[in-house]
């Protein structure tokens, strides 16, 4: 039996992927939540705590036996109103949460990955400044001033456009952890297949959950039966939640596979492309960089 493990699958488009996976066969899923998930077997996880992650990951190991993970999935993410807050570790909680958190995950389970495992992380096209998102994109992916952007000269002093920055700086830091990954020995001596997912512009998720009341308002009307239509059909980086589920489920049970040497894969229109990510986010330096700087962040030997 397939075992798959999760973050992100207790609601959004994570929560169709988990269905989309439990209902593909015979797979075991392990989801990583807060709270309870619909989907799959639920254990408890807190990506704003380190030692919450080391707890999941401890659990996943005596849960699973000596069974290997198939398919591991990194999905959860958020964006925040300002660059304020600080987990309980110290680090600034947008780059916590969605690089950080995932980063040690990964490390932490890698050694269970069987051969010819897919390791899917979702990012977001708006670390690449020619998607044209809107918001503000990634200046640098320097571990350092992302855990504490007071330390960045470069910070934005509007609260709204500083929490963007940290939201694509730690986007593009998943791409980067990618291409790291993918040139390690080990996953290329064992056919593991890795990939940064941008699903796209996804209304109507939780990824919005932290943001003022009237953003969080519009973000549900935008994907709603008036407006998500003419908006996806107006641009291409507009997708549904089903669209965006069955896709992250697709690339987690292999059905879709990378084309040699790619790493990054976009929903557009409903269908999976894999274009070439952001200048920066090919830059191998940066990558490597990033990799064991983070490395030493969690606490990890690289």
């Amino acid at each position: 039996m397939p075992t798959i493990v999760m973050t992100g699958g207790s609601s959004g488009f994570g929560a169709v992927a988990a269905e989309r996976l439990v209902r593909s066969g015979d797979v075991r899923l392990v989801v990583g939540a807060r709270g309870d998930a619909p989907y799959g077997e639920a254990l408890p996880l807190d990506l704003a705590r380190l030692d919450a992650v080391r707890g999941f990951a401890f659990a996943v190991d005596e849960l699973l036996g000596d069974a290997p993970i198939d398919a591991l999935v990194l999905n959860a993410g958020g964006i925040r109103r300002d660059v304020d807050g600080r987990t309980e570790d110290g680090y600034e909680t947008t780059f916590a949460v969605n690089h950080l958190a995932h980063y040690l995950l990964l490390r932490r389970l890698a050694p269970r990955l069987a051969d010819g495992a897919a390791v899917v992380l979702t990012t977001s096209g708006t670390h690449d400044p020619a998607t044209g998102a809107g918001l503000r994109t990634p200046r640098h992916a320097d571990a350092e001033l992302l855990a504490d952007p007071a330390r960045d000269p470069g910070t934005e002093d509007r609260p709204r456009k500083a929490a963007e920055h940290a939201y694509t700086a730690s986007k593009l830091c998943v791409v980067l952890t990618v291409r790291a990954l993918s040139e390690r020995a080990d996953i290329r001596s064992r056919r593991m297949a890795a990939v940064a997912f941008c699903p796209g512009q996804v209304f109507g998720t939780g990824l919005a959950r932290n943001l003022p009341a009237p953003m969080r308002a519009a973000w549900s009307v935008m994907a709603g039966p008036v407006l998500g239509p003419p908006l996806r059909a107006l641009n291409a980086t507009h997708n549904t939640r089903d669209a965006a589920g069955r896709a992250l489920a697709d690339l987690a049970l292999r059905r879709t596979r990378p084309p040699d040497g790619r790493t990054y894969a976009a929903l557009r229109r409903g269908r999976v492309t894999w274009p070439e990510p952001s200048e920066r986010a090919r830059d191998l330096a940066t990558a490597r960089a990033l990799w064991s700087d983070s490395a030493q962040m969690v606490g990890v030997m690289d």
